[in-house]
């Protein structure tokens, strides 16, 4: 643990403009990133090029990108450290640009396995902690909404590819669509991975200090990885992310069957549905990531959970699909917010030096949300052959959650106690 040197004022004006390149090249970077994410466009082209693989078969290829995804986010916070971010976003494109590449080129199931879920996932986890853990640095003024911008351009890419990948397909055939876009995301992310560069210590843009508020919710000193773990504080962190993806991925996983059931129209038009979840889903991470720099994280993460406990509960009394349709876009919002905040809020509890390890660690409740919840949906709703049980549980639980964040504060370090009783001290006498 090392206690924070007081913030520079970088006196270059080429600073505020290097930042903001940097910044770019972080949302391209998530751009391409994200795609991965429209993985549900291939699951029927690939069932009708191979009728013998079933829908498990083929959906399992996703469920190990997410688990691959961990890893890499993982392994890139040890080796931002190490590396630099330029090298660890090179490395992150050439294997997720790879898994594509190698998708289109292996038109077997293992070999789906290995190059889309386990390549491109361990190139996206890689990727995905470089913009967070750098930008944080080049923005202690706008934690964040930066935070917010980066992943917002994780879910816009799910959109993009969901536009194109439709009349590609069409155009060139499933198999050379992934050669495709293995090329085009390759090119993306190793470009935009020259970008970057490591902030000056004690970065702060000209004029800057935090004020009272922020002052109050960030701590004193950096806390390396493993004294991050040593503190109750990151595990609570941990369960909040946890439990906010998990409800998410429950209803995004389901989303036009549940539709489907639950209102009774056409299938067609239930599916319509995903495109707005997307869009939704990106827009949250920034909208909520803005506001956490407003009104603080943690009031935030309350909000949205009782929000989503209010409206999982209500779709349980649901018919009409333009209500239900509204209500689910909400719940995307909020999936995406808790992306777009918990960056800043760790980088608040736990310092920004180590952001990439520890940031990188807690994003293992990314991948344990997104395998959990699809199975635990699709389980009830095949014991009760509904719903609405599982949607009844789901508001539960994300009701007893906003109690977590009620309880979160920052770490308090020997250090920082010391200097509270010391201010204490004199401000007695």
């Amino acid at each position: 643990m090392t206690t924070r040197t007081p913030s520079v004022t970088e006196k270059n004006p080429a600073a505020e403009v290097n930042r903001r390149a940097i910044a770019a090249a972080g949302v391209i970077m998530q751009l391409a990133l994200g795609a991965i994410y429209a993985w549900s466009l291939f699951v029927a082209p690939l069932a009708k090029a191979h009728p013998t693989w079933s829908r498990t078969d083929i959906t399992l290829t996703f469920s190990i990108a997410l688990v691959a995804l961990g890893f890499g986010a993982i392994l890139g916070g040890t080796l931002l450290e190490k590396w630099g971010p330029r090298w660890v976003a090179t490395l992150s494109g050439l294997l997720y640009g790879a898994g594509f590449i190698g998708a289109g080129l292996l038109p077997t199931l293992w070999g789906l396995y290995l190059t889309y879920g386990l390549m491109s996932g361990l190139g996206m986890g890689l990727g995905y902690i470089v913009p967070l853990a750098t930008l944080i640095k080049w923005f202690p003024d706008k934690r964040g909404l930066i935070t917010g911008l980066a992943v917002a351009g994780f879910g816009g890419g799910a959109v993009l590819t969901t536009l194109v990948a439709p009349s590609l397909i069409k155009a060139v055939g499933l198999y050379p669509t992934f050669i495709v876009f293995g090329v085009v995301y390759l090119l993306l992310v190793v470009g935009a991975a020259q970008q970057y560069k490591v902030a000056p210590a004690g970065f702060a843009p000209p004029g800057w200090k935090p004020n009272a508020s922020e002052t109050k919710q960030r701590t004193a000193v950096d806390y390396a990885l493993p004294e991050a773990l040593r503190t109750w504080q990151w595990y609570l962190l941990w369960a909040i992310l946890f439990l906010n993806v998990t409800a998410g991925v429950m209803l995004i996983s389901q989303a036009a069957p549940m539709a489907q059931e639950i209102t009774g129209v056409r299938k067609e038009l239930a599916a319509r549905i995903v495109i707005f979840i997307s869009v939704a889903n990106c827009v949250g991470r920034l909208f909520w990531a803005w506001l956490s720099d407003k009104i603080t994280r943690r009031h935030v993460f309350l909000i949205m959970f009782l929000l989503q406990a209010a409206l999982f509960f209500v779709m349980t009394a649901v018919r009409d699909f333009g209500l239900l349709s509204v209500l689910m876009i909400t719940v995307a919002l909020c999936y995406g917010g808790g992306f777009g905040t918990m960056p800043a809020l760790a980088a608040d509890y736990f310092g920004s030096k180590h952001a990439g390890k520890v940031y990188g660690l807690m994003l293992s409740a990314w991948s344990a949300g997104g395998v959990l919840g699809p199975l635990l949906i699709a389980q009830v709703k095949d014991r009760t052959n509904t719903y609405r049980a599982a949607l009844m549980a789901v508001a539960v639980v994300m009701l007893a959650s906003a109690f977590l964040p009620l309880i979160a504060r920052a770490p308090q370090s020997k250090t920082t106690r010391r200097a509270g009783e010391r201010n204490s001290s004199i401000a007695l006498n």
